[in-house]
């Protein structure tokens, strides 16, 4: 199972909103065939693993990390493929949280006469796909928030300086996340002030979807996220009607622009935000935005993973990277789950999740 998820893991950042997955076939103690899911679209990782077996796989057994889903989809259903071949026992290291999926594909598999084991490395099959997982269970995208601090916890100078805290090795890691997730996320404010372009530029890797929260459609033309969208896709969500001459002049340039819900303040409703964006296959979003959207995601309960790089530099005054919480007991304080801490150049990451 450890060399399934191994295998998995090639797949990271192609195949969203599909899980990673990876196979393994063995047969007389001997591994015969192994495969990986590529991409969204492509074979599932058990129809790779069974075509690059070296011999018939009749009464072998199937290693999987995440159990053989059993609809029709853009590909069709692996458990066909494990019956047809007489695949006699099956290993499994989770179920699969896709109702069409759900405990189907073992209960067929079962029917047919095949061993099914589940369980196997369990915690480590669902920590692999945590996005997937979050995404089916509920809906809504996995939120991950990113920014860049001094070590006294400013993201910007009292002037609005914030190019470049990090290193020029965490510029890298930072846009191996973006390509990690299917939209990346920022407000108006971050746009005006850095007009940032928000690709993956220093290593290969998919562009995800451009999402600017801009309530009053403050954006302007020659924003770089509203040039090269034969590259990466620019999504603008305001508080606008269709009706407002900023919406169509926006709309004319080629971004798609979604009106969401307003709050009390007149403010994107970044929940519905996210439930729109959920309804548009978009599984993860990666936020960059300033102390804004940061703090507003934290206020509200809406990220589910805080990657924070902290560069051994101290400004003083200066922007702070979350705003008023609203906590005046210690008790009330947000929780936080470490994961990793590396150290990039002089840097140190701090990878972690909201309890």
């Amino acid at each position: 199972m450890k060399l399934a998820l191994s295998l998995a893991r090639k797949g990271r950042g192609y195949t969203s909103p599909n899980p990673m997955v990876g196979a393994l076939i063995v047969k007389d103690g001997r591994i015969i065939g192994k495969g990986y899911h590529q991409r969204c679209g492509d074979n599932h990782a058990e129809i790779n693993a069974i075509n690059n077996a070296r011999e018939d796989i009749a009464g072998s057994t199937l290693y999987v990390n995440l159990e053989p889903c059993c609809h029709h989809g853009q590909t069709p259903p692996c458990t066909e493929v494990i019956i047809k071949n007489k695949i006699s026992r099956v290993v499994i290291g989770t179920i699969d949280a896709n109702p069409l999926v759900s405990c189907r594909g073992i209960n067929l598999l079962e029917q047919n006469g095949i061993e099914v084991k589940s369980g196997v490395l369990e915690n480590e099959c669902r920590a692999l796909n945590e996005i997937f997982f979050h995404y089916m269970e509920t809906q809504t995208p996995y939120v991950t928030l990113k920014y860049a601090q001094t070590l006294d916890g400013r993201i910007a100078t009292k002037t609005g300086q914030s190019r470049w805290i990090s290193s020029d090795k965490s510029l890298r890691f930072v846009h191996k996340l973006r390509a990690q997730h299917d939209a990346i996320l920022v407000g108006i404010n971050t746009v005006l002030q850095d007009n940032p372009e928000l690709t993956v530029r220093r290593l290969r890797g998919r562009n995800p979807l451009r999402v600017v929260v801009d309530s009053n459609l403050r954006i302007l033309e020659r924003a770089r996220v509203l040039q090269n969208m034969d590259m990466a896709k620019t999504l603008i969500a305001t508080t606008k009607k269709q009706s407002d001459p900023k919406f169509k002049k926006i709309a004319a340039s080629g971004a798609f622009v979604l009106t969401c819900r307003a709050t009390e303040k007149g403010l994107v409703d970044l929940k519905d935000l996210f439930r729109k964006l959920a309804a548009r296959n978009i599984s993860s979003i990666l936020v960059e935005g300033g102390t804004r959207i940061i703090t507003s995601l934290l206020k509200k309960n809406l990220a589910q993973r805080l990657v924070v790089v902290i560069a051994p530099k101290i400004l003083g005054k200066g922007i702070e990277a979350v705003g008023d919480l609203n906590i005046r007991h210690l008790e009330k304080a947000k929780i936080l789950s470490i994961r990793k801490i590396s150290q990039s150049a002089q840097d140190i990451i701090v990878d972690c999740r909201l309890t």
